[in-house]
Parts: structure tokens; sequence; C-alpha cells
């Protein structure tokens, strides 16, 4: 129980990262430029985590690379640039939260991963939460950004859980940088050719574009695809709703969002959810033998004789 537990809490490092780059995006980086956006977060950051772990890609993660790449980097961060421009950072994390139902369906059809009674009760009290955090914002969403929130979320979702799937293969620091990399190749083109040159940067959206690629990126991601590993997709999905939690205190700390209190209610609920999913000490997998069952006896052979010198 003890290590499921660093586990999550190592993956939480993820969702509180990205609820704050929430603020930081919508605060300091260039607006009008996503792909652009994108592709500073993702490139920088996949060099530096291949720096600290040296190694190709080998055999098929060559293609799996640039498919991961495209779901969890490339689209993903240009959509969550736009979400994050377009919608207050409580919105914007919010709708992001819907993910652990998503990554539970996904993982059941997936890794054949059923869903369990808690995690599934989790993940609707949770929900909950959302919703009322969601409903409970004073500024109006911006229907572009919502769209923009909603296809992030399922893109990613499908691809955590197929990074889950292959992700034994590979060391995770090397497959993410891989990702990352993969990621931000496929955007430096499309941004030249969508958005031409690319914007000028100032020194907060120096710093800014920092946080983001070491932070949110960098180490983020090295933290969510470890979890994965060791961890059930849906437990991990849950942990992901400290994101809106997390965009929601910093709205309201930094940017001078109104906090509600529909959106604390909903914020407990959220915490509910995670610890209502999370996994049980004393669980065991299906068809384990019990950890108080005896061993069988087996008989004790007498020492064998010497042999002779020949």
């Amino acid at each position: 129980m003890e290590a499921t537990l660093r586990w999550v809490l190592i993956t939480a490092i993820a969702p509180v990262a990205w609820g704050a780059n929430y603020f930081v995006t919508h605060a300091y980086l260039p607006a009008g430029h996503p792909l652009y956006g994108a592709a500073i977060r993702a490139l920088p950051a996949g060099l530096l985590l291949l720096a600290v772990r040296r190694e190709r890609p080998r055999g098929p993660w060559w293609w799996k690379s640039l498919v991961l790449g495209a779901l969890n980097m490339g689209g993903f961060f240009a959509l969550v640039y736009v979400a994050a421009q377009l919608l207050p950072t409580s919105t914007a994390s919010t709708v992001m939260a819907t993910s652990p139902m998503v990554m539970m369906l996904i993982a059941w059809a997936l890794l054949a991963e059923r869903p369990r009674l808690l995690p599934l009760a989790g993940a609707v009290v949770g929900l909950g939460g959302v919703g009322l955090m969601l409903l409970g914002g004073t500024a109006s969403a911006d229907v572009r950004g919502v769209l923009a929130s909603v296809a992030a979320m399922l893109m990613s979702s499908l691809g955590y859980v197929l990074a889950k799937r292959w992700g034994t293969e590979v060391d995770v620091l090397a497959s993410t940088a891989w990702q990352l990399i993969a990621g931000g190749l496929l955007l430096l083109p499309l941004a030249a050719l969508v958005e031409g040159a690319p914007p000028a940067l100032d020194g907060p959206a120096v710093l800014g574009f920092g946080y983001v690629t070491v932070v949110a990126t960098a180490l983020a991601f090295a933290a969510w695809f470890a979890g994965l590993r060791h961890l059930p997709a849906a437990t991990v999905g849950l942990v992901g709703l400290l994101n809106p939690v997390t965009g929601v205190l910093l709205g309201t700390a930094l940017a001078g969002e109104a906090l509600t209190p529909r959106q604390l209610c909903g914020s407990a609920l959220v915490l509910a959810g995670i610890l209502l999913g999370r996994p049980m000490a004393g669980k065991r997998r299906r068809g384990a033998p019990p950890l108080t069952a005896a061993r069988p006896s087996t008989p004790v052979l007498p020492p064998a004789s010497p042999r002779p010198p020949t």
C-alpha cells in the first residue's frame, strides 16, 4: 500500500503542474500562436529528457512515438493552448477533468481493465464536482474554447491508454522524450505554414515558456507516464481530477477570478472522488494466492555424498 501511495503522489505532480499551466499560458504566453506555442513547449522538453536518458527508438517505437507524439503532445498541446487563451483558468482546467470516465472506458476496450465499483463511483462523484465548479463560475465560457478542451481531453485519453499498453517495452523517460520530440517536429512545419513567423517573446513570455517546458511538460509527463506504468488507468484518471482544483485555486488567487461557494463544494467533491476511487489496501489480483496462505511443505533431502576423487 505504501508503494501505491507513493506512485499516486508522484502521478499527482502532473495534474497540479497542468492546472498551473493554464494560468501561465493565459497570463504570459503570446496569444494567437497555438501551434508555435505547442512546438516550443514540446521540443525543448523532449530534448531535455533525451539528454537525461540517451536512448534512441528501436523497431516499432519509431511509429509508436509518432502516434503517441501526435495524440499526447502535438495535437493535445495546440488544443490546450487555444483553450487556455479563450477560457478562464478555472473553466479550462475543469473541462479537461472529464477524462477519468473516458479513460476508464478506453482502458476497458483496449486493456481489458474492467471498471471496478469504487473507481467508477469515484469518477461519478468527481464529475459531479467538476460540473458544480463549471456551473459555479461567473465568467461566460467561449464555445470554441470548450470544444478545444473536449477535443484535447478525448485525444489525450486515447493517447494515455495507448502509452500504458505499449509503455512496458521501453524506459519511461526515453518514451516520454520520443513522444515530445515527435510531437514538436510534427508541429513545427504546420506552425510555419499556418502562423508564419514565430512570435516575438518578451521576458515574461520566456519565463512562462521556461515553466511550461521544464515543469508542466518534462517533469509532469515523466511523472504521469510513470504513474501509468504502476497504477490502473482508472486510478491515474482520478488523480487527474487535481487539475481543475489547482486551476480554480490559482485562478482565484492569482487571476482575480471569483471563487463561489458552489465551486468550493465542487472542489470538495472532486477530492472525495479521488479518495473514494483510490486503490484499497489488501487488494490482490484475481488468481493470486492469499498473502497468508501456507507454503506447501517440501521434503528435506539428505545431503549428497561427496564424489570420490578420480
